[in-house]
Formats: C-alpha cells, structure tokens, sequence
C-alpha cells in the first residue's frame, strides 16, 4: 500500500493523543475515518502528510518513510486540504487554484503549458471553471470548498487527504462536496482519505471505513461488514439501531428516541 504507518506516537507538547498507531490505506480505496471528538482523526490524517512529526513510529509512503522527502516531492506524491483553510484576502479564484501547482515550480522551470492546463482542468472538474475571476471572499460555502478542491487536484497527485471537508456546510452542499469526491474516486482513479463526523455519509460514500476511539483504531473494513449497533453504542456510547439505507443499501444509523434512551438509563 503507498501509504502506511506503523506504531505512531502522536503528540501536541506533552499531552499524547495516540500511542502504538497503526494503519494502511488501501490503494484505489474512498478511506473515510470516524470516531468521537478529541480521538486523533485530524491529528492522525496530519501526521499522514507529515504536517506533523510523530514522537515515535513511521508514516511511509510509496515504501519509504515520509520523513526522508522533501516538502515539495511529498506535495508531488498526496495533496492535502486541511480544516478550516483561509484565502489570502483579495485574491481571485483562479490564482488559489494556481497555488496547486507550487511543488512543480523549480527555479529553472517556471509557470509552463502542463501547469495552466492542470489549472484549467481541475477548475472544470470541480465545476469552479466560470468562477475563475471572482474573488474567492464573494463565494458562498459550497463554492469556496470546490475552489480548494480544485488548488489540491492541481498538485495532480493520486492521493487526496481532506480534513473534515462539509464542515459549515448545509446538507445540500455537504452532499455536493462528497458526490464531488465520490466522483473523483470512481472516475479519476484518486485514493480518497476524508475524516468526517457523520456515520452515515461515511457509511453510504466509503469503499473502507477506519473508526477510532481514544487515538486507537477500533475497526476498520467494508461499512456493510464491521458497523453495528453494539459497535457504535462501544465508540460513541449511543444507543442505535442500525437498518439498510433505503436509497443505497449501505448502513444507516438511527438513534434511539429520547424516551428510548431515558429508559435505558433509569431502568
């Protein structure tokens, strides 16, 4: 698998978020991760694209540790979209997109032919492509999200790692946002590694599944085959039933009624 990592020790400061870490991602795969607040997705998905360097254990990639790259041959390799990005002010769509393609700028090979047309492609894939002169502060949500989408598909690297990407977003652009990603998966041959919040938008986009608890990874596999009610009421301490999307098949989570679940714990 070109991206692995092998007893990570996982720490901001002194206080440690994950210890003994260990995980594969499956080539060609739509890898969502999910799990409680506080258990080490983002800081797992950060130290995968050495955004931070781990107390112990190895991250590798492409079957060399990630630590031996320089910046911009690991930019060349996986692009990463990060929460929460910020635009410089005033700047127009078209030139963020652009930025996607500094790790191919070298001091003797400026802005070419290959880069404006990666540009323009990714601007088309994403749907952003008559948006080009607008300034990135006048779009809504759902646009600004697209535009970031389009500056990582510019690195044109095969493996795209997004933090937690329908965050702030209505329900209809969070299922913009990953239709846009299932897409790309399908279509455009890219491994998809997202860290989400919501169960069941990982259970219906992912082709492998990895949930967390308490910087550990608890399950991982096909959603059809390791989410259960007793799986969830273990990692998240709800009470659930867990019954076949009516429009996939996929799993589909519903909580238990209030009065449910006031039952339970006064009985």
């Amino acid at each position: 698998m070109r991206l692995r990592a092998e007893g990570l020790t996982l720490a901001y400061d002194e206080q440690v978020v994950a210890s003994g870490l260990g995980l594969s991602i499956p080539d060609g795969s739509f890898t969502v991760i999910i799990g409680p607040n506080a258990c080490g997705k983002s800081t797992l998905l950060k130290a995968l694209a050495r955004m931070i360097k781990p107390k112990a254990g190895t991250v590798y990639l492409d079957g060399e540790a990630i630590s031996t790259y320089s910046t911009k041959e690991i930019a060349r390799r996986l692009g990463l979209l990060p929460q929460s990005s910020v635009a410089p002010g005033g700047i127009s769509v078209g030139d963020l997109v652009a930025r996607g393609r500094y790790p191919h700028q070298r001091l003797l090979r400026q802005w070419s032919t290959s880069d404006e047309q990666a540009v323009v492609e990714a601007m088309r894939r994403t749907g952003v492509d008559g948006l080009a002169n607008r300034l990135v502060d006048e779009l809504s949500g759902g646009q600004r999200q697209r535009v970031w989408l389009a500056m990582v598909l510019a690195q044109e690297t095969s493996i795209l790692l997004l933090d937690e990407p329908t965050t702030y977003l209505d329900i209809a652009h969070q299922i913009d946002v990953l239709d846009l990603c299932a897409d790309l998966h399908e279509h455009q041959n890219h491994t998809m590694v997202l860290v989400l919040h919501d169960i069941n938008h990982a259970c219906r986009y992912a082709t492998h599944l990895v949930v967390m608890r308490d910087g550990e990874v608890i399950a991982q596999g096909d959603p059809a085959e390791i989410v259960t009610a007793d799986l969830i009421t273990d990692v998240f301490g709800l009470s659930c039933r867990i019954v076949p999307d009516p429009e996939t098949g996929t799993p589909m989570m519903i909580p238990a009624a209030r009065a449910s679940r006031v039952l339970r714990v006064t009985s």
